[in-house]
């Protein structure tokens, strides 16, 4: 990705939360050069990989497969100095745009539509080889327990949440003419590094051409403190 669309996509997502009144944590508006003043005292935000996140999967084509992101709190399994079990993040899928067929292997999550259009999910069980099944999918939406066959989009209007539980393929997607998403994340701890089980595989963090300066730097991008 160019440096300066991953600049433009941090850019839309935080005028996207602030008009739906979601206030960013401080840290998410700290400029590169900030970043260099921050010792020790921040190194969960380091180390748990809190902030930024602009991703298009290693596809090169973020308008139709990717995702924009902020990872707002998360512990970290392999430092047990940061107890945390559970994580939030905040996420922007752009109507139009994709975010891949995946499940997580130890992650339990909460996605709530925070405002904007109407999100669908796309659900399959999977195989004990992680293939998809065909068979009827249990989902639960807003305490809601109920089946649909396999490869059913479902619809997630403003205010509504689904739960994705372990080994549950989803994806993602916007019901067209309805508009930008805000999706919150409630979930377990997030390992992005060895969690994520997308099917067909793909990257998950992209090579950066640096078209321009870095408007935030990513949450991967973070100094080391002095």
């Amino acid at each position: 990705m160019k440096r300066s669309q991953i600049n433009r996509e941090i850019k839309r997502l935080e005028a996207l939360a602030s008009a739906h009144g979601f206030e960013l944590p401080p840290f998410c508006g700290w400029t590169p050069e900030e970043w260099l003043t921050k010792g020790h005292e921040y190194d969960e935000i380091r180390d748990c990989m809190l902030g930024w996140d602009v991703t298009d999967y290693g596809r090169g084509d973020f308008d139709r497969i990717g995702f924009t992101l902020i990872t707002i709190r998360n512990g970290n399994a392999k430092l047990p100095q940061y107890k945390k079990p559970y994580a939030e993040k905040l996420l922007m899928l752009k109507e139009g745009q994709y975010s891949p067929m995946h499940f997580h292997w130890n992650k339990m999550e909460d996605i709530i539509n925070r405002g904007g259009g109407t999100a669908l999910i796309r659900v399959y069980n999977s195989l004990p080889d992680e293939g998809f099944a065909d068979t009827d999918v249990t989902v639960i939406i807003d305490g809601r327990s109920f089946t649909v066959p396999a490869g059913t989009q479902v619809e997630l209007k403003p205010g509504e949440s689904i739960n994705i539980y372990q080994r549950l393929y989803h994806d993602f997607q916007v019901k067209p003419g309805t508009g930008d998403i805000l999706l919150g994340e409630v979930s377990m701890c997030n390992d992005d590094a060895c969690d994520n089980r997308f099917n067909p595989p793909m990257g998950r963090f992209p090579a950066i051409d640096e078209d321009e300066p870095p408007y935030r730097l990513l949450c991967n991008e973070y100094p080391s403190a002095e």
